[in-house]
This record gives structure tokens, sequence and C-alpha cells, in this order.
């Protein structure tokens, strides 16, 4: 329940999170230690809406390769790439899937072309989403956290 709480507002201070989770403002302070230092919790950040700082462009990008690029340097070459928000290593048709924010198709298209620098890229297959129904943040109250009984309470 802390969790949840935290994803819903980070910003709340631990007496009001103490008061709806039904534990002391020390015990809360205490827990959400115990879940950083786990790695349960990773950061404390804001959502931002993409579209109100002119990220409004949204692209996912299949890369494929003629080898292996699950290296750091692959990681690397990838992160240096501004509008590249998430790169994951993928099974199937693809080896590489890439989530980027741009302003512009232009400057998506100056994504694209900057991905066949990465050694290893042979090809890319987009797909430009038009809207976002939503984005859902990890459901932790529906399971457990690891190393807990009670999920994140």
């Amino acid at each position: 329940m802390i969790l949840a709480e935290l994803q819903r507002d980070a910003t709340q201070p631990y007496a009001a999170l103490a008061q709806i989770v039904g534990l002391s403002p020390g015990a809360v302070h205490e827990r959400v230690r115990k879940l950083r230092e786990r790695g349960v919790i990773v950061r404390t950040t804001v959502d931002v809406d993409p579209a109100a700082v002119g990220r409004g462009v949204l692209a996912y990008v299949l890369i494929n390769a003629g080898a292996w690029m699950g290296g750091e340097e692959t990681a690397e070459a990838l992160e240096a790439i501004p509008s590249i928000e998430e790169a994951h290593v993928v099974a199937g048709a693809a080896t590489l899937l890439v989530k980027v924010r741009t302003q512009t198709t232009e400057e998506l298209q100056a994504t694209l072309k900057k991905l066949f620098d990465v050694p290893g890229v042979t090809g890319t297959q987009t797909i430009v989403a038009l809207e976002t129904f939503f984005e859902r943040p990890i459901d932790v109250v529906a399971r457990p956290v690891r190393g807990t009984s009670k999920g994140a309470r």
C-alpha cells in the first residue's frame, strides 16, 4: 500500500502517508528506506506531459541486427541518442526495441538515421503512436513485493 500511494503522489509527507496506510510516520519512513535499499524504489520522479514540453511524437522502433547486440557498447550507443527514452533487448524477429519521443517527424527521421550509425544495425521498423489511451504504473497492490509477506505495506 505504501508503494501504491507513493506512485499516486510521491510528494506527500511521511505523516500524510502514515495516516493513509495506518502506521506511524517513523514506521513509514523506515519502510520506505528499506524499499530503497532493496532496490524496489529506484528513484522518485515527476510525470511530465511529453506534448507540453515539445515531445509529442511517440514511436517504437524495432531494430534488426546481423549479430547479437545485447552488450554494453550497444547500450552506450543507444543511450547517447537523447530522443531514445527506453531501450530493450527483445526476443522475436527484431533484436532491440527502443521507445523514441521527438518534437517533429523530421526529428524522428534524424533519430532513425542515427540508429543506423550504431554498429551492427541492419534495419529498423518504426511504429508511430497516434494516440495514447493510458500508461499504467506497475500495480504493486495486486502482487506481493519480493521479500515481504504483505506486499508493499
